[in-house]
């Protein structure tokens, strides 16, 4: 499984599942990251967390933590 912790920065990629559950799982879906959303990973952090991706035309920055749970293909 491929997740959006392992895109590389200006890879273009689409999210397939969001695992997890709970409050963690709600507050992704709040940010826009639903499945068959695409977007580009901007910039990684030099310890690469936080991990900034263009998605629906805004910036947004998610941990590695969270960007681990988000399938992408």
């Amino acid at each position: 499984m491929k997740t959006l912790a392992d895109v590389m920065v200006g890879d273009f990629s689409a999210i397939v599942k969001l695992h997890g559950e709970g409050a963690l799982r709600r507050h992704l879906m709040d940010l826009g990251l639903t499945r068959g959303t695409a977007f580009t990973v901007v910039k990684v952090a030099p310890l690469g967390d936080p991990i900034e991706i263009r998605v629906r035309g805004y910036e947004l920055s998610i941990r590695k933590e969270e960007a681990a749970i988000i399938e992408v293909g």
